[in-house]
């Protein structure tokens, strides 16, 4: 396999997170709705129906753009889309083929690496068909929901280069804020197209549609360039076409042959005008943009974290925001604020968490309790769980670990007074006499001891000196 060089280009489909739809003016979030209840008689295409452009989705198409560093088109055009499917009733559909809005730009991943952006254009998705043994049914409240198309170029060389840059395209568009980001739900879909050669000419690529998680994407490339290069090995010649990812059988299977290009027709669309933007619009929109998961990698490199540990906290803009904030308010105590995030928040079982609950102040509290031993280490993970299921949002860190009754006890002369009475008991004698024999393990037992009397109060740190400087 060595011997092959394997070349990806990646189109995705971005559903964008308008209020409306792209031409008509209803509800776009049809998630859990009735079928056919988000619709107009422009999704119908009825006679005489006319679209109206979406503004808001002009703005969510430049900020995606310069998420990307691309280059955003001041001029750009609507086509038609010639073809018959049942979930197209217009018999067309509205896209963007010869003038998109989106130009070329790259994607900077964390690798080091770059995936060139060739365009993106926008466009409206079709229904949806839900199929049974004799017949399907039609599903029209997705139909007209704006989507991006972006089309990288053939700059991404393996499986694990293909997933890197899936998940780095979908950070971009979620801290862009302009999409929902759900891939359950299909709001980011992707198609791999892959090819295999020996030479620097680029081998018969296929394309693998439809693929909305990033475990997929990564095992289909891994399944479609075994495949081909068997395929070849064999001396066959692998069939440009279309195949479809199974989960279950974790093979790609054929779809539908690409030998001969379908005919769209393409033609200018004539009820749509051309989009026409001032670069003073698209500098007020770039001013507007927010922090960028480059950014934050640089300023959470200064916290000495993991890799993988920064990259977690990046896939949750909620918490690299919160995280930048804490920062920004005592960097020396953030560093345990992202272990916390990492290592506690994002554990399989608190993944259903709101995490918009504690504010930065809150959690800068709480770790500085830690820092002046005030809490222990267990017991500023059970405040932390509380912060983010409490219902009063309004009691600080010190106030909920008060009432959860885990604020260590650090006074040493209260302190002195249970070890002396830890160390006379007749129980303890010979693990007292252990330590002043130079029997250090022994210590454990005694600040067990000590921690049972003051109930889990005491600071075991400052119990454990004590008992130190008594016996030693």
């Amino acid at each position: 396999m060595s011997e092959y060089k394997t070349t990806i280009g990646i189109e995705c489909h971005v559903q964008l997170n308008t209020a409306t739809k792209l031409f008509s003016a209803v509800d776009n979030d049809a998630v859990d709705k009735e079928p056919n209840s988000c619709v107009s008689p422009i999704d119908y295409a009825l006679p005489g129906m006319l679209p109206v452009l979406n503004k808001a989705a002009i703005e969510k198409c430049v900020r995606a753009g310069l998420a990307m560093n691309c280059k955003i088109n001041l001029t750009s055009r609507f086509d038609r889309k010639h073809y018959y499917y049942p979930d197209l009733p217009k018999g067309y559909q509205i896209t963007q083929m010869y003038q998109p809005i989106i130009g070329a730009g790259v994607i900077h991943l964390p690798d080091g690496s770059d995936v060139h952006i060739e365009h993106a254009h926008l466009e409206e998705d079709a229904g949806k068909l839900t199929h049974f043994g004799t017949y399907s049914l039609v599903d029209l409240n997705r139909a007209g929901t704006p989507l991006i198309e972006i089309v990288s170029m053939p700059d991404i060389h393996s499986a694990a280069q293909a997933r890197a840059y899936c998940e780095e395209l979908h950070r971009l568009m979620m801290y862009a804020g302009v999409t929902n980001g759900d891939l359950y739900q299909g709001n980011m879909r992707f198609d791999i197209n892959v090819s295999v050669s020996k030479t620097e000419e680029l081998g018969t690529r296929t394309e693998t549609k439809n693929l909305n998680s990033f475990r997929s994407i990564e095992r289909a490339v891994e399944y479609e360039v075994k495949r081909q290069i068997e395929i070849l090995e064999s001396g066959g010649k692998v069939k440009q076409e279309t195949r479809g990812w199974s989960d279950a059988t974790g093979k790609t299977t054929s779809q539908r042959s690409k030998e001969e290009a379908q005919d769209y027709r393409y033609m200018p669309e004539p009820d749509v005008p051309p989009v026409v933007l001032e670069q003073s619009y698209v500098d007020k929109v770039a001013a507007s943009m927010p922090m960028m998961p480059d950014e934050y990698r640089s300023k959470f490199g200064l916290l000495n974290l993991d890799h993988s540990e920064s990259e977690a906290i990046l896939n949750y803009p909620i918490l690299a925001k919160r995280l930048n904030e804490v920062c920004d308010r005592d960097i020396k105590l953030a560093p345990r604020v992202a272990h916390w995030f990492s290592g506690v928040l994002l554990s399989e079982e608190n993944q259903d968490k709101n995490f918009t609950l504690a504010t930065a102040e809150e959690l800068t509290e709480l770790s500085e309790m830690v820092e002046k031993k005030e809490l222990s280490s267990t017991g500023a993970k059970a405040v932390l769980m509380e912060m983010y299921d409490k219902k009063n949002t309004a009691k600080t860190a010190h106030a909920l670990a008060k009432e959860m009754n885990l604020l260590q006890e650090n006074d040493e002369g209260a302190l002195e007074a249970i070890i002396d009475e830890v160390l006379t008991a007749p129980e303890c004698a010979k693990a007292a006499d252990d330590v002043r024999n130079g029997e250090m393990k022994a210590i454990g037992f005694l600040v067990g001891q000590v921690m049972k009397k003051s109930k889990g109060k005491a600071n075991p740190a400052t119990v454990n000196e004590l008992i130190k400087k008594k016996l030693q």
